[in-house]
């Protein structure tokens, strides 16, 4: 058996190729959009890619199985319960797919696993037909280590999420929990994913690890595995709607051309007329200056999420980058079918050093800062991070509105009084404190180092933290 492990960290997500030594027949599991990385692989070991498996219509990012049925023409393979807008092959749970042939062939078992969505499917692979137990089980994003898939996604779109959060816990004890425990665990994302609330950092464990490791496997009847497995997550980022529709639609091809480059006055009347301009260098070099009305998204974080975070798809899009970095900046963004990019502008940010009156500084206050201009004047706080960080303790007197409610929260807010945002260390802030600026803001700063700084900086102060 050939068996190819993928991490992409800036989404935390997993993608797979099986194929069988023999017959060179191959097949990909939830690939990514930019689709090079696996028509390499299969060239320099002569296989052909006949299948594209996906475990479940992902919500996170845009998959590949277009692109990669388009280069190859490899069959598109879902769940029973699938009802894309284009052409598949289903599988029904127990059905077996052979890569390989005769006994010593690998042997793909689909197991349908509804409760992250009502099509999601495991793949068990066996390295040979006749093993008398698998080598490995693909959970997409059923079983995480550490962790089980969100229920909640679907809750908008006809499906409760106490509905599947029941279809979750029985696949999980009577579909993937019957594996033997030396069973290798594949699931489709890592930590940083909005899919669950606390996955671990490793790539892989096994049935019989997160079988005693995994709080949401822990011994519970099923009244308490709903509520333990939907409470404390994450706001989904704006976009999650948009990407599970798009991956059921049969939609355009990724482009991968880079982005036209523009003048300052293209940039400009882009803006005017409904464009959103995304800064993607690191939060100290946009303070020191920028373009009025950007939203600070740093390429060196988690870019496309937090791009879909605070900008509503199909949204035009222009960038303004450190030179040699745009395509990049235009790839990520494709990965989450945010495909309206313009262009970028032409030299990067440092275009703007000859249009100062363009150009304007955001304000970052130090913790003890932060401090002191409470006890001046009031100033209006709000604490972004998501359910799960703030309640380990948030500052005294806070708002709490996470990052994926802002732009819609803005409304409410008093946009020409003094405000203060923070996050956990600062990346996220800078991005909401961009965007309330964008949004008409007149007065509005980050916290630098976010909350953590403000605990170190007050760790005498009985009254300056809450739980």
């Amino acid at each position: 058996m050939i068996f190819e492990h993928y991490y992409l960290d800036c989404l935390s997500q997993a993608s797979y190729l099986v194929a069988d030594e023999t017959t060179k027949v191959a097949a990909v599991v939830d690939p990514q959009r930019d689709i090079e990385q696996y028509l390499a692989d299969a060239e320099a070991q002569g296989l052909t890619i006949a299948y594209v498996i996906e475990t479940h219509f992902h919500a996170d990012f845009l998959s590949g199985h277009l692109e990669l049925a388009e280069a190859t023409g490899a069959e598109i393979i879902y769940g029973s319960a699938a009802e894309p807008d284009f052409a598949i092959r289903k599988v029904t749970d127990g059905e077996r797919l052979a890569l390989g042939e005769g006994p010593d062939g690998v042997v793909l078992e689909f197991r349908e696993t509804p409760g992250h969505t009502p099509e999601s499917i495991s793949i068990v692979v066996w390295e040979r037909a006749t093993d008398a137990q698998p080598h490995a089980v693909l959970t997409g994003d059923t079983l995480f280590i550490g962790d089980v898939g969100r229920p909640d996604l679907l809750a908008s779109v006809g499906v409760t999420a106490d509905e599947l959060a029941r279809s979750l816990h029985s696949s999980l004890h009577d579909k993937l929990l019957t594996l033997p425990d030396e069973t290798l665990v594949y699931p489709a994302h890592g930590a940083g994913s909005a899919c669950g609330k606390s996955l671990s950092t490793e790539k892989v464990s096994t049935i019989g690890e997160q079988r005693t490791t995994n709080y949401a496997l822990a011994p519970m009847d099923v009244d308490a595995f709903v509520e333990v497995v939907t409470e404390g997550q994450a706001t989904a980022p704006g976009y999650f709607g948009f990407n599970a529709s798009l991956n059921k639609a049969d939609r355009e091809l990724l482009d991968t051309t880079p982005p036209d480059a523009l003048s300052i006055e293209e940039v400009l009347a882009a803006r005017a007329d409904g464009a959103a301009v995304i800064d993607t260098r690191d939060p100290i070099s946009f303070a020191a200056g920028h373009l009025r009305d950007a939203i600070n998204v740093g390429l060196d974080g988690r870019f496309a999420e937090y791009v879909g975070t605070v900008v509503a798809p199909r949204t035009p899009i222009v960038l303004i980058t450190e030179p040699g970095t745009e395509v990049e900046a235009k790839l990520r963004l494709g990965r989450i079918g945010f495909d309206t990019v313009l262009g970028a502008l032409e030299g990067g940010a440092a275009a703007l050093a000859d249009r100062p009156e363009l150009t304007e500084r955001a304000s970052r206050l130090s913790a003890a800062r932060l401090a002191e201009r409470r006890d001046e004047s009031p100033v209006h706080i709000i604490d972004i991070r998501n359910p799960g960080e703030t309640a380990l303790g948030t500052i005294d007197g806070a708002e709490r509105i996470p990052l994926g409610r802002l732009r819609t929260a803005a409304d409410d807010l008093p946009l020409d009084e003094p405000i203060v945002v923070y996050c956990a260390g600062g990346y996220r802030s800078s991005i909401a404190s961009s965007l309330l600026r964008s949004m008409g803001a007149t007065d509005v700063s980050d916290l630098l180092g976010g909350f953590g700084a403000w605990v170190t900086a007050q760790t005498d102060s009985t009254a300056a933290v809450t739980t």
